[in-house]
């Protein structure tokens, strides 16, 4: 029962992450968003700390990094103009996003995979999130309407990848590439930078594009030497 109960609580968490981290894309550029998520494994590895697990220099300088980087890419270009409120309100849900995803991943990674299995936990998160979402859906006005066509195959389109990535990373930590699988959900935030950037022609100023930049690099060296 207990480890269900994490299990539960974890799932509750991705959920919460999930939930702002599509606020933050709706309030801010996803070239900034994605790779201040990416930061969650500087909560995942200060929790490891705070449970009795050593970190080194070396995780203590990439944490120092990231922190640096989140400084920077939130710093906004001077156009003479008031600085845009939405532009903040999506860095503050972006980290609020890595603090939920980073706590979810080391109740996983501590009291429920190694007893549950990534199977159990893919489905269990998403039926905590099917019972949370439709609690919210139905306290929002219209929250059962069907959107346009066109609104219903981006859906279902973001629907289907994320569902492949969730299934990839768990197949990935079955097999036993855990670290390669983690290195790979850390670029996920680069890799969306890079198509806001093409497609979206989000652009950054040269300081943003360093502190982007470093969240990656820490987040990435990181998740190698966990």
């Amino acid at each position: 029962p207990h480890t269900w109960l994490m299990g539960v609580l974890a799932a509750v968490l991705t959920v919460s992450g999930a939930l702002a981290l599509s606020k933050a894309f709706a309030l801010g550029k996803a070239a900034i968003v994605a790779p201040l998520v990416t930061s969650y494994g500087v909560i995942t590895t200060l929790l490891s700390w705070v449970g009795g697990e050593q970190i080194s220099l070396l995780q203590i300088l990439c944490i120092a990094l990231c922190v640096v980087g989140v400084a920077l890419s939130s710093l906004h270009k001077d156009t003479g103009l008031p600085h845009s409120t939405d532009s903040t309100r999506s860095i503050v849900y972006a980290l609020l996003a890595a603090l939920l995803y980073g706590s979810s991943f080391w109740l996983q990674g501590r009291f429920t995979l190694p007893l549950l299995g990534p199977i159990t936990m893919l489905w269990l998160g998403y039926l905590v999130g099917l019972g949370v979402l439709l609690l919210i859906v139905l306290r929002v006005k219209d929250g059962l309407r069907i959107p346009p066509l066109k609104n219903c195959t981006a859906l279902t389109g973001a629907s289907l990848m994320n569902l492949g990535g969730f299934s990839a990373f768990s197949w990935g930590a079955m097999a036993g590439s855990v670290s390669v699988v983690t290195v790979i959900s850390t670029l996920s935030g680069g890799i969306a930078a890079i198509l806001g950037y093409v497609f979206f022609k989000e652009r950054l100023s040269a300081v943003q594009m360093i502190g982007v930049v470093l969240v990656l690099l820490g987040a990435i060296v990181l998740h190698l030497k966990a």
